[in-house]
């Protein structure tokens, strides 16, 4: 009995916040990953520098990218880089910005799934 209410207590302590007005949040997430080290699903404002264009590489760029690289079967950076090129990046600057837009996407969950939807899931 003692082990249910301290996962209980545990779990409204660290529930996932529900988005305001001008934010975008994780639905369907009962605790915030965070709290054990995972991405945050924390809401952010459409602003929020995690969702910014990194060198002009906003996220429906890179989900372009992404989602041609799907299609052709390509999951290396070394493909990402020349489907970038073909599509008119500069691969240098487009594989940079990729780099940081999975690193955000490793602390925070809105911005994966942001990109999940660019992606048209």
């Amino acid at each position: 009995m003692d082990q249910t209410a301290s996962a209980q207590q545990f779990a409204q302590q660290n529930a996932t916040q529900a988005a305001g007005t001008g934010q975008i949040g994780v639905q369907g997430m009962p605790v915030d990953p965070a709290v054990l080290g995972g991405p945050s699903t924390a809401p952010l404002a459409t602003d929020d520098p995690l969702l910014q264009p990194i060198n002009g590489i906003g996220l429906a760029e890179y989900a372009a990218v992404a989602k041609e690289a799907q299609a052709r079967g390509v999951n290396d950076e070394a493909g990402m880089r020349t489907i970038s090129a073909e599509m008119g990046f500069d691969p240098d600057v487009f594989g940079a910005a990729m780099t940081e837009w999975v690193d955000r996407m490793g602390k925070s969950m809105v911005v994966g799934q942001e990109f999940r939807r660019q992606l048209g899931y």
